[in-house]
């Protein structure tokens, strides 16, 4: 276990500088069995339960950090499945559900085009990354989905539902990252989020950046 702390680390190190990940490393030092199950033991399973356990496959199966551009099908198209980065844990999770990121996006940016960013110099569409791309990923949630708080708090934490999409500013030259909010909260109903920085894992990360978008998606 040691030892694959020790690797887990140094591929952190190899994606972002230590100080910008320092929050990363003492969270997950201190993240222990999340406490607590908001999923109801009896019963269907909702949209938003769907989207959590397919999140957790991801974890389960050590989905590893691999960033770059992958030339990919389309519609339906990924990288290969042990590999990823944040923003595909959402692509996969709500594919699970029947909503295709990548399609949806393109369909979108191709009627709106001058509704999404340009950071990139982008003169078109591009199905092989734009789905990929976190500012992307948030323009189309503010436009099709839910957007809700982005403060957690007493007041608010009835609003962070199990299944919402959460996107953060890691604080670090514009480095921008997302999960998947789980069903499993820790101590002061904190939910732990499912994502892929280092590799895909659940853990008690929600507090650890800087909140930057909250959303809910389908919209109920």
């Amino acid at each position: 276990m040691r030892h694959f702390r020790n690797l887990t680390l140094l591929l952190l190190l190899l994606v972002l500088p230590w100080w910008a990940l320092r929050s990363t490393v003492w969270t997950s030092r201190r993240t222990a069995t999340p406490s607590s199950s908001l999923r109801r033991p009896h019963g269907p399973l909702s949209v938003a339960d769907k989207i959590v356990l397919a999140a957790r496959k991801q974890a389960k199966e050590g989905t590893s950090y691999v960033p770059g551009y992958v030339v990919i099908d389309y519609p339906g198209g990924d990288v290969p499945g042990d590999q990823g980065v944040c923003t595909d844990v959402i692509v996969r999770s709500l594919r699970a559900v029947g909503y295709d990121l990548q399609k949806l996006i393109h369909e979108d940016m191709k009627a709106h085009f001058n509704a999404y960013p340009r950071h990139w110099g982008l003169r078109r569409p591009d199905t092989n990354i734009d789905h990929r791309r976190v500012p992307n990923q948030m323009t189309f949630f503010r436009r099709r989905g839910r957007t809700l708080t982005t403060v957690f708090g007493r007041r608010t934490q009835s609003q962070w539902k199990a299944g919402d999409l959460v996107y953060w500013d890691l604080g670090y030259k514009g480095f921008l990252h997302c999960g998947v909010v789980s069903d499993k909260r820790e101590g002061g109903g904190v939910p732990s989020v499912i994502h892929n920085l280092g590799g895909c894992r659940e853990e008690s990360v929600l507090l650890a950046w800087k909140i930057i978008g909250h959303y809910r998606y389908p919209v109920e």
